[in-house]
């Protein structure tokens, strides 16, 4: 059974929905209950996707990984629940923020407990250097956190600097799912390490993606309010790379929203990030990591699932 489903994307993804529906319990109701109803608010899961199609390319059996699949997808859910906490967020993927049903202390020890329960089973079921690549990456993601924070409103911000915070605060996980697919797939060092750099650089281009949803997209798609970045005075990609094209008045008009403006402020700031080149110049970017993230495969070798692993990183470029 198991070698008739191989390379069928569908089953494994419904094979880790089932994993969180009917196996995914902690020790305590409270906390399970939490991370369910996140859970079942939806969502892409390209992460432990990318795990699985990892595993494949390199020559494992995706279906015998499952369970590290899902693990991907319950640190990306651990870090939305204090990321909800952190912005003061009401929805997220279009439902109640958890920090809105169940309080900010609650949902911080949600998370908490939930990072820990992944790692309790990562290390007691996995060989090394699985639980240190997700120790290291749970760190960078911290990292990220901490350096996005400290940009908020920094006019300044360069491009590079805002790559690292995206390469940590997003594509670490991006990362770590490839390569711990690759790694448990049984890859070379080569593969290995050509799946990570394909997480890598297919993070960054995600992070910028989404950056350019939050000025584009409408709300009931993007699951959150349209321009709750600008809101939160977050340095995305679009701006900093608007502000290093536009002329004064833009920055000036900028710098008094940061300072002072009001929600009713930010249609009109998204239309001048466009004017002023932000959302052309960030989809060139898009190209630039999403092509590097296509190259990064050519290593591994030829399958179906690397042909899935391609048409993800292409997959950045619509629209």
């Amino acid at each position: 059974m198991l070698d008739k489903v191989r390379n069928d994307e569908p089953t494994m993804h419904a094979l880790v929905e089932e994993f969180f529906r009917s196996s995914f319990t902690t020790d305590n109701p409270l906390i399970t209950e939490a991370v369910k109803r996140m859970l079942s608010a939806g969502g892409k899961r390209l992460r432990p996707r990318i795990t699985l199609l990892a595993s494949e390319a390199c020559g494992g059996n995706a279906l015998e990984h499952l369970h590290l699949a899902a693990y991907m997808e319950l640190i990306h859910v651990a870090t939305l629940i204090h990321d909800d906490v952190v912005d003061n967020a009401q929805t997220r993927r279009g439902v109640n923020a958890t920090a809105v049903d169940f309080g900010n202390r609650v949902s911080v020890l949600a998370g908490d407990y939930l990072f820990a329960w992944i790692f309790k089973n990562v290390t007691a079921n996995y060989p090394s250097p699985v639980p240190h690549v997700l120790s290291a990456t749970l760190a960078d993601i911290c990292d990220g956190e901490v350096l996005q924070l400290r940009a908020l409103g920094d006019l300044d911000l360069s491009l590079g600097d805002y790559v690292e915070v995206a390469s940590k605060k997003t594509a670490s996980l991006f990362a770590a799912s490839a390569r711990c697919g690759a790694i448990m797939g049984g890859g070379t060092h080569d593969e290995i390490a050509a799946a990570t750099t394909f997480g890598r650089a297919y993070g960054i281009a995600f992070q910028m993606v989404d950056d350019v949803l939050d000025l584009t997209a409408d709300e009931r798609s993007l699951g959150k309010p349209v321009g709750n970045d600008l809101a939160e005075r977050k340095m995305t990609v679009p701006l900093v790379l608007a502000l290093q094209s536009g002329n004064g008045s833009f920055r000036a008009h900028v710098e008094r929203f940061f300072d002072d403006g009001q929600d009713a402020d930010i249609p009109a700031i998204a239309r001048e990030i466009d004017a002023n080149g932000g959302l052309a110049a960030t989809r060139a970017q898009i190209h630039l990591y999403a092509g590097q993230a296509r190259a990064a495969l050519q290593p591994l070798r030829p399958s179906a699932a690397k042909e899935q692993l391609a048409a993800l990183a292409d997959g950045l470029l619509a629209g």
